[in-house]
């Protein structure tokens, strides 16, 4: 994987974090915690669609590595979801 795949990713995972926090109406952080988000986001999001026995979704392949965009999304609305429901609940 080269530094503009990697960058590449970086941005997609970005978008999907962004996404899945406008979804869950619930802002983590900045556009480094999206990013982070979107990447912990589509390890959820396909181990939620694996259970489920779905398929994966608009897939965007960069180089050798490939993400999710659907389940990233929803993975990371589910993540920021579960953040907003623990920090609210001990503040």
């Amino acid at each position: 994987m080269t530094l503009i795949d990697f960058l590449v990713l970086a941005v997609v995972a970005a978008i999907c974090g962004m996404i899945g926090e406008s979804l869950a109406g619930y802002s983590v952080g900045g556009c480094l915690v999206s990013a982070v988000i979107g990447y912990i986001g589509a390890f959820v999001g396909l181990w939620v669609a694996r259970q489920f026995g779905l398929p994966e979704l608009l897939t965007v392949t960069i180089g050798s590595t490939s993400i999710p965009v659907v389940w990233s999304i929803i993975g990371s609305a589910l993540l920021v979801a579960g953040l907003a429901l623990v920090r609210r609940a001990t503040a």
